[in-house]
């Protein structure tokens, strides 16, 4: 009886009849493991084609559940599975394209505790995360274990891919490109500035391209450079970078959550209040602060509220005592939970507005 080689299978003929790439690539692909940090915008495409090219485990890192608002750009989820959690609901997507694939769906926020665990014995990682507290720990931990990493950013209409690898000290990560993390609220989120749900599947398609080419030495990836994409104008820019060789390695990981872009896993524990109810109280006189940049209050704000800007609050927490009690909103609830956060940790208690701005206006705000 012919055994059939699973390499040289029907379902990826496609790809062994490129020029150089042939059994023993392919074999590289079946041989490797692969972690995918977020299984949301970017982490569709890539897990998808990643499933698709024959990479052989595949883990799925995803703490949140999958929301309505998602299905716009996060294609590897349906609407039968609003609530799920999103790790679980990709694996299974993914052992239908590929019932050979082994992928293990892990529902935990990754954190300085587990980070080591969880990347060691990978291979290569792909982070398609959406704050920086996150994409400075993949990158911290990947440096540390010397695990090459795939990074792809967007925001609104244009997006960002590159190949970060420690290479034992001598190669670009993160923090080469983006030295000095960015203060809460500094940097507004997908949620905030919004973003086309097309623009997730050009730069995740680019992603599990570029982890292909990592994972298989075919081509020449982008280590070393930055692929810029603007979708307004269907135009590809590279920026070069370079290691900064004054920069010390990394050597432990450093927790951001409080510190760092948005807020991190526990944020959830901010105390918060419904849109209807912060104008209820509003009304019986608290005081209503918008926490959002001068750009985006120029948009309109709730008549009556105060306006200051989240950098303000986190120069120097301990001296905001006026805003005890007050009630904060931003433009979709992040950026006022790490404000409340951090007033309180200053013993400073307020309350955070679920869902922001957006939500006060339907709730009848002027």
């Amino acid at each position: 009886m012919t055994t059939i080689d699973p390499d040289l299978s029907p379902r990826h003929a496609r790809q062994l009849r490129l020029p150089g790439f042939g059994p023993a690539e392919q074999r590289r692909l079946r041989d490797a493991r692969v972690l995918v940090v977020g299984a949301g915008g970017l982490g569709a495409p890539v897990l998808s084609y990643l499933t698709g090219v024959g990479v052989g485990h595949l883990t799925v890192l995803d703490a949140d559940r999958v929301d309505e608002s998602n299905l716009h750009r996060q294609v590897i989820h349906a609407t039968a599975e609003i609530g799920e959690p999103k790790a679980e609901s990709a694996a299974r997507r993914m052992r239908a394209l590929d019932p050979a694939v082994q992928v293990t769906p892990l529902t935990q926020t990754l954190t300085v505790d587990n980070a080591l665990d969880i990347i060691a014995g990978h291979d290569l990682v792909l982070d398609g995360t959406d704050n920086f507290p996150t994409r400075y720990l993949v990158s911290d931990a990947c440096e540390i274990l010397d695990v090459p990493l795939v990074w792809g950013s967007i925001l609104a209409y244009a997006g960002q891919v590159s190949v970060f690898d420690a290479a034992g000290g001598s190669g670009v990560t993160y923090r080469d490109v983006h030295p000095v993390p960015p203060r809460p609220g500094e940097v507004p989120s997908c949620a905030e500035a919004g973003v086309l749900g097309m623009l997730c599947g050009v730069i995740g398609s680019t992603m599990a391209l570029e982890a292909v080419k990592v994972l298989t030495g075919v081509g020449e990836d982008l280590r070393g450079r930055i692929a810029l994409f603007d979708a307004l104008t269907m135009t590809w820019a590279q920026l070069p970078v370079r290691r900064d060789p004054a920069r010390a390695p990394v050597t432990e990981l450093e927790d951001l959550t409080l510190t760092c872009g948005l807020p991190g896993a526990d944020a959830g524990d901010a105390r918060e209040i419904s849109a209807r109810e912060a104008l209820k109280r509003q009304r019986d006189g608290a005081l209503l602060v918008d926490v959002r940049e001068a750009e985006e209050v120029a948009g309109g704000m709730v008549a009556g509220a105060r306006h200051l800007p989240l950098g303000e609050i986190t120069e120097d927490p301990a001296a905001q005592q006026e805003l005890a009690g007050a009630i904060l909103y931003c433009a979709a609830g992040k950026r006022s939970a790490a404000a409340q956060k951090m007033l309180a940790g200053v013993g400073i208690e307020v309350l955070s507005v679920a869902d922001g701005y957006p939500a006060l206006v339907a709730a009848g705000a002027d």
